[in-house]
Formats: structure tokens, C-alpha cells, sequence
């Protein structure tokens, strides 16, 4: 799945996304026309390279905004579960391992991505290897570890 074409997200992903446009938008670039300012006082501005440098992270957050704005602009927001009941964008999935370890996983974009938080990437090779797949199914992955094969046990 291509995201960067489609930018499917959650509709908590779109939202956080917006929170982050504002605060760049708004303290963000605050920040940065207060900092410009001081170096701009420092003198000669040839030389000043303290005026450069900010006016370098300056470029770089407006290419932030950008990009964010454009994700924004181009955001599907996808519903929670798929009508089958299968393992989808916005679903929560248990799965369990080889060991009998179990996970609790939620398939979010890669913008909302963050394993530790149980959150996954719908473009990670686990999420990948699980859309489409019902409870009792199971589903081989390749990780760097090795090869390890899970069982959907539940679908929310």
C-alpha cells in the first residue's frame, strides 16, 4: 500500500496531524521570526552565523508545514473495521507468536506508527503480512530475527 498516494489514517491521526500543523504554524514559526530577529541585532549579517543558521531551520520548518499540510490535504480517513472482520486499516488485532507470546497491535498509518504504543504501521512488514487475514488464520513474516508465523486469535 502506497500512503504517500492514498495517506489513509485514522480519524485520532488526522486530528493529531492538525494539532501539529497549528503548533508549527503558530508557536513554531513565532519561535523562529524571535530568533531571526536577535541574530539580525548581532550585527553584519555577512558574517552572522547565527542569523544563517536560523534562517536555514527557518527553510526547513516551512518544508515541515508543507509536507504536513499536504498530508492533511490528501488524508482518507478510514473507518474503524472492515465489514468481514478480517485485519484491517484502523482495526485492532491479538495475534500470537510461535512462542505463545501474545501481541495486541492497532493498524494505524505510518504517521500514527508506534509499536512500543501498540500502534502499527500499515505498511510494516507484520501489518502486511496480517490484512485480510480472520481469527484462526494464520500469517508468515519474515523479521530480521528469522521467519515467525502468527495467529490472528481476535479482530476489533
Amino acid at each position: 500500500m502506497d500512503e504517500e498516494t492514498t495517506n489513509l489514517i485514522t480519524a485520532e491521526g488526522l486530528q493529531a496531524m492538525n494539532v501539529e500543523l497549528a503548533e508549527l504554524e503558530g508557536d513554531g514559526r513565532r519561535e523562529m521570526a524571535a530568533r531571526i530577529k536577535v541574530a539580525r541585532e548581532w550585527g553584519d549579517l555577512k558574517e552572522n552565523s547565527e542569523y544563517h543558521d536560523a534562517k536555514n531551520e527557518q527553510a526547513h520548518l516551512e518544508t515541515k508545514i508543507a509536507k504536513l499540510r499536504e498530508k492533511v490535504a490528501k488524508a482518507i480517513v478510514v473507518g474503524e473495521k472492515p465489514a468481514d472482520g478480517a485485519v484491517g486499516f484502523g482495526t485492532t488485532v491479538l495475534v500470537r507468536d510461535g512462542d505463545g507470546t501474545e501481541r495486541k497491535w492497532r493498524i494505524v498509518s505510518s504517521h500514527d506508527a508506534s509499536p512500543a504504543e501498540g500502534r502499527l504501521s500499515v505498511d510494516s512488514p507484520v501489518a502486511r503480512a496480517l490484512l485480510g487475514r480472520a481469527p484462526g488464520e494464520q500469517a508468515s513474516v519474515v523479521l530480521p530475527g528469522g521467519e515467525s508465523v502468527l495467529t490472528v486469535i481476535s479482530v476489533s
